[in-house]
């Protein structure tokens, strides 16, 4: 297995001997990190003051390096906190509004349709406000654990994004400043179940983003955390292929609100905390739009330029 970024190190976190340990990524091999190598007691203290350049050192010391191939990864990161960033992705929106004022005025052309959209996606570019959902921190997993997916429902649904990995501690802060609370980034199949997002029998009451986001494992997360000085974030790649097929192809460059300004919102009603996840949003592609979901024996494979590539393996739910 090549760790398949392109940065000179990353973290890690993988199974060792049956207990969670830290490690760090250089090449194709991994070692564990002691917190005294570390310089502090664990993952989240360390992003709190991340001081890459002492990690950067450790790759050219010997030490317990094994190959990647002889490691079970698992989540590179233990989030107190995890915000999904909804609609911020340019395509996607303007595809959902179509799909809207299509059945809503079939008299419009595709033209007139698109039109619309992109007039309001220029608006809310301009003087909008990104908005977030909040994820349940149990439901992120290594991309090694079968997504199992729940029998109450046949619209399980992928969604493949960039996550921001926070360092310092960000409360209010500006967008200007925001980029300083950023320690890293990671991948996030941020997996939804479609028929359960706006339940019929609840009438105008809203979304259902608790139940149809949050079954176990339905954050499939890592496998590696990239420090942040190796990612430019504005215009990364992000695919997920399904059973080989290309179903999202995008890059970042289509984020309606960037990562400052994300990092920024997001603080101003509640203090992000070092190793908290801020999803950033997924580009068009999902099988909503496909009118194909996630069916036993699916393999999902989700790249990020410079972030690696995570490979999940879906399996029928019993409950």
């Amino acid at each position: 297995m090549s760790a398949n970024f392109d940065a000179p190190f990353a973290l890690a976190r993988f199974d060792n001997g049956g207990r969670a340990a830290l490690g760090l990524v250089a090449g194709d091999r991994i070692r564990e990190l002691t917190p005294a190598e570390l310089g502090a007691e664990d993952l989240n203290a360390f992003l709190a003051s991340p001081d890459w350049d002492r990690l950067e050192a450790l790759t050219q010391q010997d030490g317990s390096w094994h190959p990647l191939d002889d490691v079970t990864l698992l989540a590179p990161v233990e989030p107190r906190e995890v915000l999904q960033a909804g609609a911020n992705y340019r395509t996607h929106v303007i595809q959902l509004i179509m799909a809207g004022l299509s059945k809503g005025d079939p008299s419009r052309s595709a033209d007139e349709v698109r039109a619309h959209a992109e007039k309001v996606m220029d608006a809310r570019a301009a003087s909008g406000r990104p908005f977030f959902f909040i994820g349940l921190p149990q439901c992120v997993v290594g991309a090694n654990v079968p997504l199992e997916l729940p029998s109450y429902s046949e619209t399980h649904d992928w969604e493949l994004e960039l996550a921001v990995v926070i360092g310092k501690r960000a409360a209010d802060v500006s967008p200007e400043d925001a980029m300083e609370h950023v320690a890293g980034y990671t991948i996030v199949n941020d997996i939804t179940t479609r028929d359960l997002v706006f339940p019929t029998d609840v009438g105008d009451i809203g979304a259902d983003w608790y139940r149809s986001k949050n079954a176990p494992g339905f954050l499939p997360t890592g496998p590696f955390l990239v420090p942040a000085q190796f990612v430019d974030p504005a215009n990364l790649r992000v695919v997920l292929e399904l059973n080989g097929e290309a179903k999202q192809d995008a890059t970042t460059a289509e984020l309606i609100f960037d990562v400052p300004s994300l990092v920024s919102v997001a603080s101003k009603t509640a203090p992000l905390n070092p190793g908290d996840l801020l999803l950033t949003g997924s580009p068009a592609g999902n099988g909503q739009h496909w009118k194909r979901f996630l069916q036993d024996g699916d393999v999902m494979s989700g790249s990020i330029e410079g972030l690696g590539t995570q490979v999940v393996r879906c399996v029928a739910g019993s409950r």
